[in-house]
């Protein structure tokens, strides 16, 4: 079951514009500008009147915002509605209901500040609570009670004591977990105690400007989901995922027992060639050059980073415990100069697959990987500046080169990033016309065009999606379907974020917060609505694939109409272009793919295990009772021995894999992989967008159960797909080519 007690946590610049879903934070250490605090009043108006005069939908800060902001709010804090009651609910709605958006353009932060400060001093009650049920009371995990796992529908807790026998069964819960566990570290009311001592940490370092950040963001994202408010600290990295480029030593950082911890080096950046700093070792106090040591045990992590980062050539040294010492007494001192560092695994990447043609003779197809659609923006058009369609670029030459003899753009997992990007990318597929439409906030409508009539690549082209592709892979995707230039597989749809946000700096829009830096942080803010060159928009219904292949992903929990508050769907008259003159036999290649679907035991067990995650989700409930846990414990394990026994005996596909990677894109020779190799861990290593505990299960799931098969079952079968679509494509045209669809 998820981690209760993880419930305690929240879960203009250049006006260029941009869509993406949102990235795990990148907590990569790089320089910031410093300079006066902001006023957080200020900030708060600031936000609130971008909001009203900025968003696309126009709505007005009133009394029926106010009230769904409050809702919104009070879930944010207490997603699980576990240590609010109904009368602190009841309570809040009586005092802020009607009047929050007034606070906020007021610039009133009472609000925010009270209703944390209750929420605090409930998770405190709760926890001493909690901790004193595990030293007195005793479980022998026999009833046949269930616990409901996921409450966010659920009904606050009436009162106290109700709030109390939920508690009971979810602590018992999570011991029973605990128990059952076989990589348990530490006994299981040690780990749980552990696990509240981790959430009053958590909750001790909130700041106000901690409380006001989480306060303007969900104020955000309650006039749409991909509205955001971003702190300083946020707004660098968002810029990071964008340009791939950070100036700092190259280290990813987490709050591990009051610890900074290092959990990756970059590779290539200066810890990582360094070498003395190592995963695992705990920062305990950090110096700039000579200057003394500033010790960072208990101190909140953006703290400890902020002091690491720095201009590129200076120096910061780092008292660290080492991973393998036994006596946390022990340090070492590490000093590292900070460099400018590429982020290349985000890069976009290729393979070229040697398989058996249609005809029974060898044939390569080329495979791109694209994690999103990056790009500088900050020096966009210099020569060094990253570029999505730039590095695409470079790779499919080299796959031409190679002489492949089709491409698959593989998009899952795909959040977006930048609209530009998504354009000039379709340029290099399609002569030169309209890729997507856009409108704003006044109706007014836009036509964003491919000006370049030349073809980078015009042969055969499928792109793979699943439901995490998203806003600018949408756009990709859906442009390529409408020309009929290619085709789409993968899940039912896509996403299904249909909506265009842009940048703003609230310093540089509102100069009197302070120095027009970005120290008042930024508000992400959608301003346009985009849609399909065939008039459709892709806001919740997404690309709809045009041969679909079985998924994990394939949920309606996943995608934009899962989310709070979407923009509705909607479309505007088609655009005038010229369709792609080459048939593509959809037809056909789909009836050839659903044989082998269903020939193919893989598919079917990923049809097993989405029928399995949909009746826990509908079920929503686990079992107290450890003899009914352990025997579906059992029944798992043999299922899962029963697939390993039967893929054993199935012959997997020979094929010769060669990596193609930026770094490797020119030289003489490329690397040969093994297949298995390859396909091991699947084409789909992508910044992914935010999710909740339950579609994070089952990714992990999926994941595990897929390198078990040794394969990429979704990516074998659009190599099939592309197989065939050469075939048909140099055969001579059928009778019944006219009714390809």
């Amino acid at each position: 079951m998820p981690n209760a007690a993880a419930s305690a946590s929240f879960n203009l610049m250049k006006l260029f514009r941009f869509l993406a879903l949102p990235l795990a934070s990148l907590v990569t250490l790089s320089a910031v500008s410093c300079g006066k605090e902001p006023d957080p009043a200020q900030v708060e108006i600031s936000v609130g009147r971008l909001l009203e005069q900025g968003h696309f939908s126009r709505m007005k800060l009133d009394e029926k915002i106010s009230k769904t902001f409050l809702k919104n709010y009070l879930e944010g804090l207490d997603y699980n509605r576990l240590y609010f009651t109904q009368k602190d609910v009841d309570g809040f709605n009586a005092k802020y209901g009607s009047t929050l958006s007034n606070d906020v353009l007021l610039g009133n932060t009472e609000p925010p500040f009270t209703i944390f400060s209750t929420y605090k001093k409930r998770v405190e009650d709760r926890i001493a609570k909690n901790k004193a049920l595990l030293e007195k009371q005793k479980f022998d995990f026999t009833s046949d009670r269930t616990v409901q796992i996921n409450r966010q529908k659920a009904a606050w807790p009436k009162d106290e004591a109700e709030a109390d026998q939920l508690w009971r069964d979810r602590i018992e819960g999570e011991l029973l977990q605990e128990a059952l566990s076989k990589h348990a570290l530490n006994p299981p009311v040690k780990t749980l105690t552990k696990r509240y001592d981790q959430v009053l940490r958590y909750l001790r370092e909130q700041t106000k400007d901690d409380m006001m950040k989480g306060f303007l963001s969900i104020l955000a994202q309650t006039y749409d989901p991909h509205s955001e408010y971003m702190s300083r600290s946020e707004l660098e990295n968002f810029q990071i995922s964008m340009r791939l480029g950070l100036k700092g030593i190259g280290a990813v950082l987490r709050s591990v027992d009051g610890y900074a911890k290092i959990t990756e080096l970059v590779p290539g950046g200066p810890a990582a060639k360094d070498a003395r700093l190592k995963v695992g070792d705990r920062v305990a106090a950090v110096a700039q050059g000579e200057k003394e040591f500033v010790d960072a045990v208990d101190m909140k992590l953006d703290k400890v980073v902020e002091m690491i980062r720095g201009k590129e050539d200076t120096i910061v040294r780092l008292q660290v415990i080492p991973a393998n010492a036994a006596d946390t007494s022990v340090r070492k001192i590490i000093e590292i100069k900070r460099e400018a560092i590429k982020l290349k695994e985000q890069e976009a990447k290729a393979e070229i697959i040697e398989r058996i043609g249609p005809d029974g003779t060898p044939i390569r197809l080329g495979w791109i990987v694209l994690p999103s659609f990056y790009a500088d923006m900050e020096q966009s058009g210099a020569a060094g500046a990253k570029s999505t369609t730039k590095d695409v670029l470079a790779l499919m030459n080299r796959l031409k080169q190679e002489n492949v003899q089709g491409i698959v753009m593989d998009l899952r997992r795909n959040g977006g990033g930048s609209l530009e990007e998504s354009v000039n990318l379709t340029g290099l597929f399609i002569k030169k016309g309209p890729v997507v439409q856009s409108k704003d906030q006044n109706g007014n409508q836009h036509v964003s065009k491919d000006r370049d009539p030349t073809i980078s690549w015009d042969g055969p082209l499928v792109v793979c999606t699943n439901r995490l592709s998203a806003s600018a892979s949408e756009i990709f995707a859906a442009a390529i379907q409408d020309y009929g230039r290619g085709l789409v597989v993968g899940d039912t749809s896509t996403f299904g974020k249909g909506t265009v946000q842009t940048m703003l700096e609230i310093g540089r829009i509102m100069p009197f917060l302070g120095s027009g830096k970005n120290e008042a942080g930024a508000l992400k803010l959608t301003i346009q609505k985009f849609y399909r060159i065939a008039g459709g928009s892709t806001q919740l219904r997404g690309v709809e694939s045009d041969i679909r292949l079985p998924s994990i992903f394939d949920q309606a929990e996943i995608g934009e109409s899962a989310l709070k508050g979407p923009l509705p769907y909607d479309t505007v008259p088609p655009a005038d272009f010229e369709k792609w003159e080459r048939p593509l036999f959809k037809t056909e290649l789909s009836a050839r793919s659903a044989a082998r679907v269903t020939a193919d035991p893989e598919f079917g067990y990923i049809t097993e295990d989405l029928a399995a995650a949909k009746k826990r989700q509908a079920e929503n409930k686990v079992s107290l009772n450890e003899k009914a846990r352990r025997a579906e414990i059992e029944q798992d394990k043999v299922r899962k021995e029963a697939r390993t026994a039967a893929r054993a005996k199935l012959k997997q596909p020979e094929a010769n894999v060669y990596t193609v990677t930026l770094e490797n894109v020119s030289k003489p020779e490329l690397k040969l992989v093994t297949a298995e190799k390859a396909e091991k861990k699947p084409a789909e290593d992508t910044a992914k967008p935010d999710a909740n505990d339950e579609n994070e299960d089952a990714e992990l799931e999926a994941e595990g159960d897929l390198k078990a098969a040794g394969r990429d079952t979704i990516k074998h079968e659009t190599l099939n797909v592309l197989n065939d679509l050469i075939g048909l494509s140099r055969a001579p045209k059928p009778a019944t080519a006219s009714t390809a669809k």
